[in-house]
């Protein structure tokens, strides 16, 4: 088995496999790891909705328990350009997710078709990077941003965007090239931005737990 193939670990959250009839699969950011979000899955309020946390394949090299799915170049801050596609560690990371995503049905027993994939930050980057690629039900990116030029999805499906107005992390102008991208692709991109940092609020839980249940019903 090689590196790609090697499962990544979760933490789950909701009811067991066959109860659940959609699944949503959510991303930490850099120096995070999956108990990281967890713990807002109550609050979700989301019933019959399996949730799955996957930690990112990478130690973070200054957290202790943090996890990364790529690294950043010394001193990045976002301000500068960078071509992470090109980043071997995201490539690994990138191959990973996708593998453990296509092989989740068989835990979940929740076709992909009936499955949402989010990410914050580094996350919400990999969401938009991977998540193309995949016969998902929709997206949610929470103050994320594109590696490099967004991909062709191999189905559009709904993407939820949301990001800080004061974000002092991922630039807002970040988000909104990102946003725009994806527009020009014809994806369907719902947009909220919020008079708030690099962060989840209770306002923001309460767009995912409509935006999961839009799509539900649609």
């Amino acid at each position: 088995m090689t590196l790609a193939e090697t499962p990544l670990q979760a933490l789950t959250y909701g009811p067991d496999p066959g109860v659940a009839d959609w699944c949503l699969v959510a991303l930490h950011g850099w120096g995070a790891n999956a108990a990281d979000l967890v713990g807002l899955a109550p609050y979700l309020k989301l019933s019959n909705m399996a949730m799955v946390f996957p930690d990112a394949p990478w130690p973070h090299p200054q957290v202790s328990g943090g996890r990364m799915w790529y690294g950043f170049p010394a001193g990045y801050d976002f301000r500068g350009a960078h071509d992470f596609a090109t980043q071997a560690d995201l490539q690994t990371s990138r191959d990973r997710l996708k593998t453990w995503l296509l092989t989740l049905p068989q835990t979940t027993q929740i076709p992909l078709e009936r499955t949402i994939l989010a990410g914050f930050s580094q996350g919400g980057a990999m969401t938009l990077d991977v998540g193309s690629q995949l016969p998902l039900a929709g997206q949610i990116v929470l103050s994320g941003y594109l590696h490099s030029e967004a991909q062709a999805p191999v189905t559009p499906r709904p993407v939820m965007m949301v990001h800080g107005s004061f974000d002092p992390v991922v630039p807002l102008a970040l988000a909104r090239q990102a946003k725009n991208a994806l527009a020009n692709q014809g994806q369907s991109v719902t947009w909220h931005e919020i008079a708030m940092g690099h962060e989840i609020p209770p306002q923001v839980i309460e767009l995912i737990s409509g935006f999961c249940e839009d799509l539900r019903q649609a």
